[in-house]
């Protein structure tokens, strides 16, 4: 067992390295909301979030013990020009022309963006604006994320797309009523075995049996 639990306010998890970071305790934008434990293989979260804005009151949410590969970015609201007109020119944004900002209604807002918990995105992937990704989900190298994706699935491409889902029915349900993510730092270091075992059969009785004892 290791003399120290693991902390989500140490920066650098990794002693002598520092192009992986914990993202939660270097935020400084409002608008971002990160969860304990989710790192980015970079030595900067914020630099990856692109064109939010707080005139759009968007935000980006992302849940505990994500992995988000180099190259990842988050493409805010900001990011989206009037479409309804016949000229996309953003004058109102730009110094000198004469207009005034659209209304809201006027402009593709999405909405937040929101990432489940213990989700994997891959190197280079796009997370396009109010997209929301489901716990456990797998985004692909390189994929460009423009629709909801769903917890437990596998994307991949540009746009991505579904490929497969990583469990049966009856483990996802187990998983998403389980909540691994929530537990204490001392029950997580109890539950590794659990949660690193490939025999997803001895997996799906471990879980029918804890979810069954924390029901009583």
């Amino acid at each position: 067992m290791p003399n120290t639990l693991p902390d989500s306010m140490t920066v650098h998890p990794i002693a002598g390295y520092d192009k992986e970071i914990y993202v939660k305790p270097t935020l400084k934008n409002p608008q971002i909301v990160v969860g304990d434990f989710t790192y980015i293989a970079d030595s900067d979260f914020e630099s990856h979030v692109t064109h939010l804005y707080p005139w759009n009151d968007d935000k980006l949410i992302i849940g505990k013990f994500c992995q988000i590969a180099a190259g990842v970015e988050f493409v805010m609201n900001g990011a989206n020009h009037q479409m309804n007109a016949v000229s996309t020119f953003p004058f109102y944004t730009l110094q000198g022309w004469n207009m005034a900002a659209p209304a809201k209604e006027n402009l593709p807002l999405k909405g937040d963006t929101v990432i489940g918990n213990d989700v994997w995105i891959g190197q280079n992937a796009v997370i396009l604006p109010g997209v929301h990704i489901g716990d456990g989900a797998i985004i692909g190298a390189n994929a460009v994320v423009g629709s909801n994706v769903e917890p437990y699935t596998v994307v991949v491409g540009n746009p991505a797309q579904f490929i497969r889902n990583r469990f049966d029915e009856e483990l996802t349900a187990l998983l998403l009523r389980w909540k691994w993510w929530d537990k204490s730092i001392e029950e997580i270091n109890e539950l590794i075995p659990i949660l690193t075992n490939p025999d997803l059969t001895i997996v799906k009785s471990q879980l029918k049996k804890l979810l069954n004892r924390t029901a009583k």
